[in-house]
């Protein structure tokens, strides 16, 4: 089988090339826009990731499409008009790159997506579900959501299978973003008040990630499914923090302060969205998958931690 994956120099898309590298029932293509080593056994320079690029060459011959280079979700923007920008890059330029996949007769493209498709916040005991009315709230995830849209009415026009698969906090080796500010903080070793968080949050492991997609590539039953991703175990914060300290080697000082006064010094400081992040939950039912592919997470939490910090 032969396979392009787009985004290969990522977090995601790296691990996922060394992967689909080492697999003898596939050959990997990974579309990169500049020089760089990649593990793979082609490497296809393509240009911006817009509506106008042109990825003839790359989706030549190739059976599966994996599109994971996105324009990601970006903290402090300074776009003039972000969903602008968002459009661009995941809407104009997913789709775009999925018209000549189906034109060059490859027959399945699958999108890696977001949890932000279905919101960003789940009532406690309540989690998302792939089948889910989507709320997307900010421009990265209304970006994701006509992305699939056009993805699913571009399968009904041309026959080329599309799988969505809707992540929430990607974890793993090099991980960036909140998760790399929650480890910077543990390792300081200063006294956290986050002693007393009762919510529930869904993360996936890189590598029960990376399992899923590949899942995803082969399975015939994941043919124009949404699947939502997680480590089928959820975490509170005080539970998530515990768990990174003891991947880590290091104490976990956690001070037991009351969620509402933490939750009202939030607000007063100007950081509802930390506050959400931190003491809200959202969680994911990852049972599709489960149920229509047979597939379970190979990694377990406790497991997909300590992978952050082993050292080779």
């Amino acid at each position: 089988m032969k396979v392009l994956l787009t985004g290969a120099t990522g977090f995601l898309g790296a691990r996922l090339a060394e992967v689909l590298t080492n697999r003898s029932d596939m050959e990997l293509s990974a579309a990169v826009r500049r020089p760089v080593e990649v593990p793979a056994e082609r490497i296809v320079q393509v240009p911006e990731l817009d509506g106008n690029a042109d990825w003839s060459e790359a989706v030549h011959g190739q059976t599966v499409v994996i599109h994971a280079a996105a324009r990601a979700h970006v903290m402090k923007d300074t776009a003039t008009d972000p969903l602008v920008e968002y459009r661009r890059v995941n809407v104009d330029g997913t789709l775009n790159l999925a018209r000549q996949a189906a034109d060059a007769g490859v027959k399945r493209f699958v999108f890696i997506s977001s949890i932000k498709v279905n919101g960003e916040e789940t009532p406690l005991g309540a989690p998302f579900t792939a089948d889910d009315q989507a709320m997307p709230k900010d421009p990265y995830g209304v970006s994701k959501w006509e992305a699939e849209q056009g993805l699913k009415q571009l399968a009904s026009e041309t026959g080329i299978e599309v799988v969505i698969i809707r992540p929430p906090l990607v974890y793993g080796p090099g991980v960036k973003g909140n998760f790399a500010s929650m480890i910077k903080l543990v390792d300081k070793g200063l006294p956290l008040p986050f002693g007393a968080i009762h919510n529930q949050r869904s993360l996936v492991a890189l590598d029960n990630l990376v399992d899923l997609i590949v899942t995803c590539v082969m399975h015939p039953k994941a043919a124009n499914q949404v699947f939502l991703a997680g480590d089928g175990q959820d975490l509170s914060t005080t539970a998530l923090l515990r768990g990174v300290a003891h991947a880590m080697g290091k104490p976990s000082r956690l001070i037991p302060v009351p969620e509402s006064l933490l939750r009202s010094a939030a607000h007063m400081l100007g950081k509802r969205g930390l506050a959400k992040r931190l003491l809200g939950s959202l969680q994911v039912d990852i049972s599709k998958a489960q149920t229509l592919m047979d597939w379970t997470p190979p990694v377990s939490v406790e497991e997909g931690l300590r992978r952050c910090f082993k050292q080779d």
